[in-house]
């Protein structure tokens, strides 16, 4: 991502997470950080239908760490999949290392996100009461299911409507074009991947999670992402 269009996007969440601004103007700053990224994947996917050198399939390995790394993984899943990559989870000590496969742009877009949500995540919990009646690792897995249910549908939109102004009557064929040829590279790598059962979570932490992941900042970097990590196991 260029340097101009993070700065845009650092500036914003700044505004965003200042104290002293009001619930609807962080919300404002927070849906235009989110536009700006969502544009951003659509013009890089029109540029590399002209000339494909500029943004060719790849693939990056990140590390998910313990405390609650499975709950950690479905946050990075819930990102990757509305940007259209695709990852896969190996088991790595007590946490994994989760396989990415997309187009550089879009890797790059997932992984900047993924960081300023894990920290989002972590001050989020941090600020919760966990109810007297209520386990605290269960309430917390639930209240990061429901962030990352509720991030994920955000994105979905943010992706949809970036390709519908587009003004490129291709488009669609071009987003399509591209999912397929993340799927192969997978598909390549991976021929006979097995897809994980659905998990229960008991917790009560659902709807508090939600609620947070409706005010997250969808559109840049924290550089505090590993101490984020490690807050989320408070």
């Amino acid at each position: 991502m260029s340097e101009a269009m993070l700065s845009k996007v650092r500036k914003l969440l700044a505004q965003a997470e200042d104290p002293a601004c009001t619930p609807a103007e962080s919300a404002a700053f927070t849906a235009k950080a989110t536009e700006l990224i969502a544009r951003y994947g659509v013009d890089r996917a029109l540029l590399a239908a002209r000339d494909p050198t500029t943004d060719p399939v790849g693939d990056r390995v990140l590390d998910v760490v313990a405390p609650y790394a499975r709950d950690k993984v479905g946050l990075l899943a819930a990102v990757a999949e509305p940007l259209r990559c695709r990852c896969v989870r190996r088991r790595q000590g007590n946490g994994f290392a989760l396989h990415l496969f997309g187009f550089a742009s879009d890797l790059e877009r997932v992984d900047v996100l993924f960081t300023s949500l894990l920290v989002q995540a972590a001050h989020g919990l941090a600020a919760t009461e966990v109810p007297a009646d209520d386990h605290p690792a269960a309430f917390r897995r639930s209240w990061l299911a429901g962030f990352a249910e509720v991030v994920g549908g955000r994105l979905w939109a943010a992706e949809s409507a970036a390709a519908s102004e587009s003004g490129a009557p291709t488009m669609a064929l071009v987003l399509t074009d591209r999912s397929d040829r993340v799927q192969r590279r997978l598909s390549e790598e991976y021929p006979r991947l097995r897809t994980a059962p659905p998990r229960r979570l008991g917790g009560t932490g659902f709807g508090s999670g939600a609620e947070a992941g409706q005010r997250a900042n969808l559109g840049g970097r924290d550089l505090g992402g590993a101490a984020a990590g490690r807050r989320l196991g408070r």
